[in-house]
C-alpha cells in the first residue's frame, strides 16, 4: 500500500502537484486512512449534525476524495450531499459509493459556482492546512455560504503550527461575521498520532 503518502502530504506545493499526488493517492488513499484508524471524518459529521435541524437541506462536501467524508455525513443523517473535489481520480472512487448527488471536479484557481444559499452547510473536512487547500480557500467556502448556513471543517496539528489559519477564522468571529458553534481537540490519524481541532460556525 501507499505507506509514503502520509510522509510526503503535508509538504508545501502548488495546485498541479497538489492533485497529481492525490490522483497517485486514490488507489491506497482508503487503505492507509483506515491503518491509520482516521477519526476526523466521523467527528466532523457528528459535530455538524448536532448542529442541524433539518438534514434534508443540500450540504456541500467540499474536497470529498474518496468519500470518507461523504460517507460520514450520510451516516450522520445528512439525506443530500454533493462533492467537490480537485483530483478526477479521487472522485472516481467516490462515485462508486452511491451517496452522493452530485460530484465534479474544481479547478484550485476557480470561484466555487453555487450561490450563497444553495448548500445549508459545507464541509472542508482535512481540506484547509499544510500540502492542501491554502487559507483563501477558507474565507471563500465562508462567503460562498447564506446567513444562517454553516461551516464544519477540522485543522490538524501541522495547520495549527501556523498562526494564519486559525488567524483567518478569527477575522470572521472577532467582527461578528460568523459564530462559533462548536471547537474540539481531539483524533485524527492516532496511527501517526495526529490530533485536529474540529468546527462549526455560523455565517451571521
Amino acid at each position: 500500500m501507499g505507506a509514503g503518502f502520509l510522509n510526503d502530504v503535508y509538504g508545501a506545493r502548488d495546485a498541479t502537484s497538489t492533485r497529481k499526488l492525490y490522483d497517485a493517492w486514490s488507489k491506497t488513499y482508503e487503505a492507509e486512512l483506515a491503518e491509520n484508524g482516521c477519526a476526523t471524518p466521523g467527528r466532523c459529521a457528528e459535530a455538524l449534525a448536532a448542529y442541524t435541524k433539518d438534514f434534508t437541506s443540500p450540504i456541500l462536501d467540499f474536497g470529498c476524495g474518496t468519500g470518507l467524508s461523504g460517507l460520514a455525513l450520510r451516516l450522520a443523517g445528512f439525506e443530500t450531499v454533493d462533492g467537490l473535489d480537485i483530483s478526477s481520480d479521487m472522485l472516481a472512487k467516490a462515485k462508486t459509493k452511491g451517496i452522493y448527488r452530485h460530484l465534479d471536479v474544481i479547478d484550485a484557481d476557480t470561484q466555487l459556482r453555487h450561490a450563497p444559499g444553495d448548500f445549508a452547510a459545507i464541509a472542508a473536512i482535512g481540506v484547509i492546512g499544510a500540502g492542501a487547500a491554502p487559507v483563501s480557500v477558507f474565507h471563500q467556502l465562508i462567503k460562498s455560504l447564506g446567513p444562517g448556513g454553516k461551516l464544519v471543517f477540522s485543522f490538524n496539528d501541522h495547520a495549527l503550527q501556523e498562526p494564519v489559519y486559525e488567524a483567518a477564522l478569527c477575522e470572521w468571529l472577532d467582527c461578528g461575521a460568523a459564530t462559533l458553534l462548536f471547537k474540539e481537540y481531539g483524533p485524527h490519524l492516532p496511527g501517526i498520532n495526529l490530533k485536529a481541532n474540529v468546527y462549526v460556525i455560523e455565517k451571521k
